[in-house]
């Protein structure tokens, strides 16, 4: 069976594999055209937690910018972190910048085809090991993202939930890896997650291994791979300052580490769980002034959904970066929201 499923599977790649701006695709890697690693590696890390149409922008903007590895060691890390802003979850760029450093100080610039040493440098665990040795080096590697979990879940009806069945969705997936083309497989397998072994509405009709499939003999796909069911996020509730000077607003730099570390932000409270009352808010801003509340925002964290009030007001401060309204475009998400709200009638 493993071997028609594996024969089936990368037939339908060869005839449908998707067109990505890092992707070698079947028929120019058959005649011999070799994947970057640094595309590869660059491309797996801007996927996590986020999807293709999303990520494909800005990986073009950064290998039009920084078109290597060196190109990307040698940048300012101010100038990465903004170009990163919109992907979400800042330890991936703090961690892209300092891979991106160790493979120029340790390999020379050239990332290295022994799985140790890339499984060594900042940032690389083990699924994007097993992805750059599989994808750009032809390894075989068992690689095993959200869309091959699903596609193990459904082919074997997998019964134990996600988290706790993760260990058997590998050793399953891992079931099916062979020495040949082992990077076509993998993303044969992710093609097939992501286009028709879709999380809701499965397009089993046009799945190539539909009759190796024990999750479509069961009549219901879709409810593979199990979930134990998630508790409540918590909420929690900060203030963020916006304090303007004639077409420029005040930014801080957030504390290296931890949730947004080292990134351009408003002026903000800590997050708690009570709100702030009016005179809490205005005693925490940033610089004495008439602070307005103009608006509230919500934002949702991987762990935790957060309520922002919003305060604006016109003034001076110290120890504050000033930045154009025009620029402002570069904060994370959550100031960007702030910044809207607050900004709305000033044609942000």
């Amino acid at each position: 069976m493993t071997e028609e499923l594996r024969r089936l599977l990368l037939a339908w790649y060869d005839a449908n594999a998707r067109d990505l701006p890092w992707r070698v695709r079947p028929a120019a890697r058959a005649a011999g055209l070799v994947a970057d690693p640094y595309r590869v590696w660059l491309s797996e890390v801007m996927l996590q937690q986020t999807t293709v149409p999303h990520a494909a922008p800005y990986f073009l903007r950064f290998t039009e910018r920084w078109p290597t590895v060196a190109d990307l060691a040698a940048a300012a890390d101010e100038e990465v972190m903004a170009a990163w802003a919109g992907l979400g979850y800042y330890a991936r760029a703090r961690n892209l910048l300092a891979c991106a450093r160790a493979v120029a100080s340790r390999h020379a610039g050239v990332f290295p085809n022994d799985p140790a040493a890339l499984r060594a440098l900042p940032g690389l665990g083990d699924y994007t090991t097993a992805a750059v040795s599989a994808i750009a080096f032809g390894q075989t590697a068992n690689v095993v993202d959200g869309n091959v979990e699903r596609v193990m879940a459904r082919l074997f009806a997998v019964e134990a939930p996600l988290p706790a069945g993760k260990p058997e969705l590998k050793a399953l997936a891992a079931s099916l890896v062979r020495d040949d083309r082992p990077g076509d497989w993998a993303q044969a397998l992710m093609d097939l997650g992501a286009t028709v072994c879709r999380p809701k509405a499965p397009l089993c009709e046009l799945c190539p291994i539909a009759d190796h499939c024990a999750g479509l003999a069961t009549g219901a796909p879709e409810t593979f791979p199990r979930k134990t069911a998630k508790a409540a996020r918590p909420h929690r509730h900060g203030v963020a300052f916006i304090l303007t000077r004639d077409d420029q607003v005040a930014l801080v730099r957030r504390e290296p580490k931890g949730l947004l570390g080292g990134m351009l932000a408003l002026p903000t409270t800590d997050w708690r769980s009570a709100p702030f009352s009016d005179a809490e808010a205005i005693a925490a801003a940033p610089a004495p002034a008439d602070w307005r509340r103009v608006g509230e925002i919500e934002h949702v964290f991987t762990h935790f959904s957060l309520g922002l009030a919003v305060y604006r007001a016109e003034g001076e401060a110290n120890g504050v970066i000033w930045s154009p309204r025009r620029d402002l475009s570069a904060l994370p998400s959550v100031f960007l929201k702030a910044a809207r709200a607050g900004l709305t009638a000033l044609g942000l």
